[in-house]
């Protein structure tokens, strides 16, 4: 929705969050997200891509991102959530970066 977003969206949007209805980002960090969303739209969640946290443990530039997401995000006063989380070891480094929640494949 926020593609091809005009002023009419974005007050609806903000109609909506204003009643209480909690609007999320999800899949942030592909296809067509944008650091630019979280600045003209203030989202109660934003939702990390499995993609990112498949690589957990393995990749540094991964839990760099993924580490400076999450600061953001609670900068930001959202909720983070983890998508794809499949392991143990995924779900204690995310719990101890200050991720929010954590949602299974």
């Amino acid at each position: 929705m926020l593609l091809n977003s005009d002023q009419g969206t974005l007050a609806a949007l903000h109609q909506l969050r204003d009643t209480g209805i909690g609007i999320s980002l999800d899949d942030f960090g592909t296809g067509y997200s944008s650091l630019n969303y979280l600045r003209v739209f203030p989202f109660r969640k934003l939702k990390i891509d499995q993609t990112f946290v498949r690589d957990l443990g393995f990749e540094r530039s991964t839990m760099a991102i993924v580490g400076n997401l999450m600061n953001l995000a609670k900068d930001l006063g959202m909720i983070t959530t983890a998508e794809g989380v499949e392991t143990q070891d995924q779900m204690e480094w995310l719990e101890a970066h200050g991720c929010t929640e954590i949602q299974g494949f």
